[in-house]
């Protein structure tokens, strides 16, 4: 397994893929093009399945947490 390769401090994000969320939301779901452009990225994730749930949390997890971030009364 080989670890990805850093990106310079100065390296830019990829450009987001315009072309293929286009695709999917007016070709693939066929939505008219107001509710493609009213949609908020996160809507347009969740359509196409990108918002599932994660697997549950287990208690060694939660535990941490709790030891983190413990309630305040």
């Amino acid at each position: 397994m080989r670890a990805a390769a850093a990106r310079p401090a100065d390296a830019r994000p990829p450009p987001f893929p315009w072309d293929a969320a286009l695709h999917f939301g007016l070709g693939l779901l066929r939505l008219a093009p107001d509710a493609f452009w009213a949609l908020s990225l996160r809507e347009l994730m969740a359509m196409g399945g990108g918002s599932r749930a994660a697997a549950p949390m287990d208690r060694t997890a939660l535990a941490a947490l709790m030891r983190r971030w413990p309630d305040r009364r």
